[in-house]
């Protein structure tokens, strides 16, 4: 199974969410491919933000080398589930992949499988039939489908604030990371 985690700029949420993923993914035994993006090119080739992997380390995670990049339609056409730290990086993955002939029901967003969010885990994606997104047109908040969204399911951004919301993001990765291992465990039986 290959998993694409997407935030941004692929330099706080994405990679918290990759890097919390493959140690949550190997301490049970379940051997799956995490890898992260962002749905801009602005910080394309930047490593993990200094905070983030600050914030990770104590944490006791392992913070490795890596260059963000932005996503393509190979990444989304590869990947089994594409989590969206965001719904408005839901929609922007969706428009690539309806753009590219890819069928959109791999994506997910993050907090579905957030179990102090109340959201359902549709079988067939955030749009599909049952899916949060199903239907659902952009907020008239007037955000860029890039940064922000209805933010009610969002992942929290840190990257605006001090380092106090890199660790606000960081428990919300992790609570994610719990239900998504769950999924999977169910999923690849």
């Amino acid at each position: 199974m290959r998993i694409l985690v997407v935030c941004t700029g692929n330099i706080c949420r994405s990679p918290m969410g990759e890097i919390v993923l493959r140690e949550r993914f190997a301490q049970a035994g379940i051997d799956v491919d995490v890898d992260s993006v962002g749905v801009s090119d602005e910080e394309s080739g930047r490593p993990v933000d200094s905070r983030a992997a600050k914030v990770l380390r104590e944490a006791g995670y392992d913070v490795p080398r890596r260059a963000a990049r932005q996503v393509t339609p190979a990444d989304l056409a590869d990947s089994d589930l594409v989590l969206a730290m965001t719904v408005g990086h839901a929609r922007q993955l969706k428009k690539v992949a309806e753009s590219n002939g890819i069928d959109p029901s791999v994506i997910h967003l993050w907090s579905e499988f957030d179990d102090n969010v109340p959201l359902e885990i549709a079988p067939h994606g955030a749009f599909g039939p049952g899916g949060i997104l199903e239907g659902r047109q952009r907020s008239s908040a007037g955000y860029s489908a890039f940064y922000s969204s209805d933010g009610e399911w969002d992942v929290p951004d840190p990257w605006y604030g001090g380092e106090d919301g890199f660790y606000d993001t960081l428990s919300a990765v992790e609570s994610g990371a719990a239900g998504i291992i769950a999924w999977v465990r169910d999923t690849v039986r």
